[in-house]
């Protein structure tokens, strides 16, 4: 059965979270309630849904601009929601998941999903990822009203700015938005390493360093699909991404 709430009272227009709508999926009434008191305080519209069908069902008719999803839920679970979601129409999803198991965070990052967070976490650190998302989808809008010309090429890696779009070996490779923006970061200095604060920084807005697993995992999801040999791991630092030599 479904089970929505919607904050009626909007927000404030100054405040960052103006007119954005976020759909929390969570099946747990303490943890949904807590997540939507704390964005609809930051300025959001909220809809809340407890199981797989009524995410799937709130997210076709309400298009929300963001949705926060745990793994765990009755019905099916976060992955087919973020599956079938995704499938509707692309959305960021920042996902929730009570175990700290990377196969978890490496699967959910496949179906879809742009970021995880493991529980427990910090109201603070979760409103403050929603709104890097949301930055991060303004400026891929932007980035499609006014491209960088030309495709960059690396050996067999293609990039291309103005469509998004990634080949290898001339074959189209789908990635994630932030699969994405981290190439480019890697790209923009081929062979260069990057700390994993960097690219926290670059790609989601985040300085925190309780952030750089995140890197680590989308890392390997970015690997599997463009060919671990091509994104070099320098212990104790980062990561570069590797080009033929000249």
């Amino acid at each position: 059965m479904e089970q929505t709430h919607t904050s009626q009272s909007g927000a404030a227009t100054s405040s960052p979270g103006a007119q954005r709508r976020v759909l929390v999926v969570e099946d747990d009434p303490t943890i949904v309630d807590a997540i939507a008191a704390r964005l609809r305080a930051e300025g959001f519209l909220v809809q809340t849904a407890m199981d797989g069908p009524a995410a799937v069902d709130t997210a076709e008719a309400w298009q929300p601009d963001l949705l926060i999803l745990d793994i765990m839920l009755p019905g099916f679970d976060g992955l087919e929601v973020c599956r079938r979601v995704q499938a509707q129409r692309p959305v960021p999803v920042l996902m929730l998941t009570a175990r700290d198991d990377e196969t978890d965070m490496l699967v959910g990052l496949g179906v879809g999903a742009d970021d995880y967070m493991t529980k427990p976490f910090s109201m603070r650190e979760l409103a403050a990822r929603v709104h890097v998302l949301l930055r991060r989808v303004e400026r891929a809008a932007l980035a499609a009203t006014t491209p960088r010309s030309g495709i960059l090429r690396l050996g067999e890696l293609e990039i291309d700015h103005a469509q998004r779009r990634v080949r290898v070996k001339s074959e189209d490779v789908h990635l994630t938005p932030t699969e994405f923006d981290l190439l480019v970061c890697l790209a923009n200095t081929p062979r260069a390493v990057l700390s994993r604060e960097q690219l926290l920084a670059e790609v989601w807005d985040w300085a925190d360093a309780s952030g750089t697993r995140t890197v680590d995992s989308h890392i390997k999801a970015l690997r599997r699909k463009i060919g671990a040999e091509r994104i070099r791991t320098v212990h104790g630092v980062g990561y570069a991404l590797e080009t033929p030599t000249p």
